[in-house]
């Protein structure tokens, strides 16, 4: 059994991989001999199978899984956590971000006796919005969740085998790494680091597909939302009793000799709107739990190549 395994998932760095591969090789053996690194192709665009393919045969400690498409940088990582083997286990993105020398203190720290130790970006190489935008949504998610988001901590890191079994025996579809880490408890670390600049290409996740992770982030991991929409329905619903009570005295009294038309026509536009935007949040989550239900698999893997031969 391997004492390290790297497990690096792969989309659009395709030409950062030969310097990946140079760094670990120079990192990883002067800790040990036995590992093993374990790159996953999500659908990658360019031609990183084609090198991927081409490390492998020269190297039997390079082991390959590619995936029949694109199915997220999270479900990835899942499938190189399920193949690998060490009794500890760095994750990282192949993109030359998560600076490979960063390794050795990781897994000095975790030899104090720390099943997790993650890396702290302490200058995440964004743009500024995208900063902004990430701390924003980060606060957020704590205060949903309940439990500590920080958005300088992303995948890099090293875990101990009894870590990486509990990830992979949950079951969700939807995963996030960090937040899965932060739930499943053990003694941690973090490790403060400098951002690594990519070199090439540029990173696979868009505006749109941000916004679709953080909205099924948000849905995997809170049921805020349901609450609040009960005590919003709630809240309209005490505040319409009393006006229409004082609504009735004042007719009784005659003091309301006409109706008003308006207020009329924005109440029945303002309960619309709640009605439809309850029904909504109760539709995304109904959503989920369909697709939890159909128990689909989070990847399937179209080939596999360990070290000189193919399965």
């Amino acid at each position: 059994m391997p004492h390290i395994s790297i497990v690096s998932p792969v989309y659009k760095t395709g030409s950062s991989l030969p310097e990946l591969i140079r760094q670990l090789g120079e990192i990883l053996s002067p800790i040990t001999a036995e590992y093993e690194i374990i790159f996953v192709d999500d659908g990658s665009p360019d031609d990183a199978w084609a090198q991927l393919k081409a490390f492998c045969e020269k190297d039997r400690r390079i082991k390959a899984i590619k995936l029949s498409r694109n199915f997220g940088q999270h479900a990835a990582l899942t499938a190189g956590l399920q193949h690998c083997s060490g009794e500890w286990v760095v994750v990282m993105d192949s993109d030359l971000q998560d600076t490979p020398g960063e390794i050795i203190r990781l897994y000095e720290l975790a030899m104090k006796g720390n099943d997790i130790v993650v890396a702290r970006r302490m200058e995440k190489k964004h743009s500024l919005f995208r900063r902004l935008a990430s701390k924003s949504f980060y606060r957020c998610l704590t205060w949903l969740s309940g439990l500590p988001a920080d958005y300088t901590i992303a995948n890099f890191g090293i875990y101990s085998r009894q870590v990486i079994n509990a990830v992979v025996s949950m079951p969700e579809a939807h995963r996030f790494f960090p937040m899965i880490i932060n739930w499943i408890g053990f003694k941690r670390a973090v490790l403060e680091y400098k951002h690594g600049v990519r070199e090439n290409g540029k990173s696979g996740y868009d505006t749109r597909k941000l916004l679709s992770l953080a909205l099924n982030i948000t849905l995997a991991y809170s049921d805020k939302p349901l609450r609040y929409v009960v005590r919003l329905g709630f809240i309209i619903s005490a505040v319409t009793f009393i006006y229409g009570f004082i609504l009735l005295i004042r007719y009784f009294r005659g003091d309301i000799i006409v109706l008003g038309y308006t207020s009329l026509i924005l109440s029945i536009w303002f309960l619309g709107g709640i009605m439809l935007f309850t029904i909504g949040v109760v539709g995304l989550y109904v959503g989920k739990t369909f697709e939890e239900t159909k128990r689909r698999p989070l990847y399937i893997i179209e080939k596999k190549l360990m070290g000189s031969y193919e399965d």
